[in-house]
């Protein structure tokens, strides 16, 4: 399973220690995944925020990308069919037609840039649809990017 983990530190509402809010980006059965667990360690509160599938929220994924850094997805080689690459886009990140050919061109040039889990995913499905690609951990200058 590919996932990773990082922890976001706050003020207690309740007692004014250390809240820590443990969030997780994370593929499992085919899916994309994201939870969070928020716990005090002062006074004993904590709650699991969210557990499920879907897009994970822009604060979860900018503690993913500053604690790990960004990975980038690239196709490589000849790709067979645009269209399998606009019915992935499409599906997986529910963007319009326009939005997922602007993505195609960044893939097929110099590839798009989001979380490891993000880009694993991502590069399973186009796998699926026979469209090659890979994933690296160097995702260079800023600018390309996975739709959060």
């Amino acid at each position: 399973m590919t996932g990773q983990t990082a922890k976001i530190e706050s003020r207690c509402g309740g007692c004014g220690g250390t809240l820590v809010r443990q969030v997780n980006q994370f593929i499992d059965c085919g899916q994309l995944w994201w939870d969070a667990e928020v716990s005090c360690g002062s006074c004993g509160a904590g709650w699991c925020e969210h557990s499920g599938p879907g897009k994970a929220p822009e604060d979860v994924r900018s503690a993913l990308l500053a604690k790990h850094g960004p990975s980038r997805l690239r196709v490589v080689g000849p790709v067979p069919s645009l269209v399998s690459v606009l019915k992935v886009l499409r599906e997986v990140w529910e963007v319009s037609l326009p939005q997922a050919r602007e993505l195609a061109d960044e893939l097929t040039d110099t590839g798009l840039v989001g979380t490891l889990a993000e880009t694993e995913f991502l590069k399973t499905r186009l796998r699926s649809r026979g469209v090659a690609a890979e994933v690296g951990s160097d995702a260079g200058p800023e600018g390309e990017r996975i739709p959060p």
